[in-house]
């Protein structure tokens, strides 16, 4: 009977309520949908009669929850309530008992209606499940599905229709300006005035050194050999450069849980990587990235031993961010072939294009320089007596994808000090020099930094013992301030990420990024800014400025930098556009013109 009930022409929803055991689930899977309470129980309990489920449940049930979770049930005679149900895909709905047999016929006429095969309301399902997953804030994804949906259920038609009147809608949002302003912002980051102007073509980079194995230097490496590209890893001693492969196999597995890689696959790149301790395979390098610890004495070493052991066309290239490349490279004759997160001032186009092309090829790197505020208002605001957490999940929430103390803990202390250093050091007024930090990096028994991690540093809880340094401070130093612990998390946000504005506009102030969409797009692929955020417009850092207003941000960073230093001062160029009516995204050209 179950098998005629399968094949019938008139579609069959089972509507569950109260117990559905034995033939009375195999009826149930024969129908092609199962409405349920959430207290319904159901159960498969035949093999503690010594029998096995006899109208078809050992064939139904495994291809509606999965092999295993059909084993469990049936050789356990598991019983399971309508919820749990739901969630294996046993039944397709949870109602109340009021609602069960309306939406039980809903349903029957529903596919009585699309004419379709049942396996589609299914795929829908799923693929409405994954968009929500992979872009919570987004919406359009979800009503694309929508559309696709009232084809399927009310027939062509009505799926023009309704397509209609969703594109316009979401042609005129917020979130579709922004986002058309990041495709186009994307493709300009390739367009360089002086260099990409000049007709030169790149030169074929086929095999690329990387200089230091740790956390950048690792992830660094991945990325290139996950694009295909043949790599030389160099580090100091054996330890360290074992340390780094195993960072860089674990890269690249947790790309094989994602299911992002087979195995096979993970292994093949794997090979495309050769660890050294010395330089004799350097020349064989089209390109060299160093990724060591911001120290000069050691990278102005390291260039010049790359200038002794590779081809004379070989580009070098450095992570720093905080250290001037006029001093990184002093001492060699190399300043044509050296690149950085900024460009040397003696840097030839063709090297620049050839750079553009790799970093095209495997998304490029962050800029960390107009990022480094990020961290460090958000130390000062703990140094005052804000709970940490409290920053990282209002930034979070505004959408970025990490917050700065689960940031900052993800490059640990052992980097903090040499970076935080080298800022000082360049950067004297822009600092905010961290005593909370300074004391958690002071105390050797300490951790390395402001999470507790579990099931293999997947997941982060809060470190108790973290806010043990907040208290100690507040009683050594008394800076513990009510008004920011009344501030809302739109004011938090406001605080941390209005001093990286001030940053980006130093940056575009002195050539060392030559458009502001250029800082939209490394906000975005370099730290996670939001170029979305439900309804609410972002595109990228200078985006999202500009949608302020400069004017506003410059008060804010003014009332600040009364309460609480020098490091929120606004700079020249931001102050510049608070005066006049140009947007900060504007050229500097641009700006002379109309002030």
């Amino acid at each position: 009977m179950n098998d005629a009930l399968e094949v019938a022409k008139k579609p069959l929803v089972a509507a569950i309520e109260g117990l559905a055991f034995g033939a009375g689930l195999e009826l149930s899977m024969a129908c092609q949908a199962r409405i349920s309470t959430p207290t319904a129980h159901l159960c498969l309990p035949e093999l503690q009669l010594g029998v096995i489920p006899g109208f078809g449940g050992t064939q139904r049930l495994p291809r509606l929850v999965g092999l295993k979770a059909a084993l469990e049930m049936i050789l356990l005679s598991k019983h399971i309530r309508g919820e749990e149900a739901h969630r294996l895909g046993l039944v397709d709905a949870i109602v109340s008992p009021e609602e069960l047999l309306s939406t039980a016929r809903h349903w029957a006429l529903d596919i009585s209606e699309s004419r379709r095969p049942w396996e589609a309301r299914e795929i829908i399902k799923f693929a409405r499940d994954q968009a929500q997953k992979r872009a919570p804030n987004l919406k359009h994804p979800l009503i694309c599905i929508d559309v696709i949906e009232e084809g399927i259920v009310l027939g062509p038609q009505a799926g023009l229709h309704k397509e209609g009147i969703a594109f316009q809608e979401l042609y005129f949002s917020d979130t579709c300006k922004s986002l058309v302003h990041v495709f186009f912002s994307q493709r300009a980051t390739l367009k360089i005035g002086g260099v990409t102007d000049l007709g030169l073509m790149p030169r074929s980079v086929t095999k690329v050194a990387v200089v230091g194995g740790g956390l950048m230097g690792s992830g660094i490496t991945t990325t290139l050999i996950l694009n295909h590209y043949p790599v030389i890893l160099k580090e100091v001693n054996e330890k360290l450069l074992n340390a780094g492969v195993n960072k860089i196999k674990a890269n690249l597995q947790r790309h094989v849980r994602k299911g992002k890689l087979t195995e096979e696959e993970c292994e093949k790149t794997l090979s495309l990587l050769t660890d050294v301790l010395d330089y004799k395979r350097f020349k064989e390098a089209d390109l060299v990235i160093e990724a060591v610890i911001e120290n000069v004495k050691l990278k102005q070493q390291f260039f010049s031993e790359l200038e002794r052991h590779c081809p004379p066309h070989c580009i070098f290239a450095t992570t720093t961010s905080t250290i001037n490349l006029e001093l990184i490279g002093q001492d060699t004759n190399s300043q044509d072939r050296i690149v950085g997160a900024h460009f040397f001032k003696h840097t030839s186009p063709q090297a620049v294009i050839d750079l553009l092309d790799v970093g095209k090829k495997i998304n490029g790197f962050a800029v960390n320089r107009m990022f480094f505020p990020y961290i460090r208002t958000s130390l000062c605001l703990l140094d005052h007596g804000m709970d940490l957490y409290k920053i990282d999940r209002a930034c979070t929430e505004f959408g970025m994808t990490v917050g700065p103390f689960r940031l900052a803990h993800h490059f640990g202390f052992g980097v903090a000090p040499g970076t935080g250093k080298q800022y000082i050091e360049n950067f004297p007024d822009g600092v905010y020099k961290s005593l909370v930090s300074s004391l958690m990096i002071e105390d050797k028994s300490r951790g390395s930094g402001f999470y507790m991690y579990y099931e293999g540093r997947r997941k982060a809880i809060p470190d108790p013992e973290t806010m043990k340094y907040v208290k100690k401070l507040s009683m050594a130093e008394a800076l513990t301030d009510p008004e920011l612990m009344k501030l809302e998390d739109k004011d938090i946000v406001e605080m941390v990420l209005f001093p990286v504005i001030n940053e980006a506009c130093r940056l575009l102030d002195e050539g060392v990024a030559s458009k502001a969409s250029d800082l939209d797009i490394a906000s975005i692929f370099g730290v996670g800014f939001p170029p979305y955020r439900s309804v609410i417009s972002r595109g990228g850092i200078m985006y999202w400025a500009d949608s302020i207003g400069a004017k506003r941000i410059h008060v804010k960073l003014s009332e600040w930098e009364k309460n609480y230093g020098q490091f929120f001062r606004p700079c020249s160029y931001l102050s510049e556009r608070a005066a006049g009516v140009v947007t900060l995204s504007a050229s500097t050209g641009q700006a002379k013109a109309r002030l």
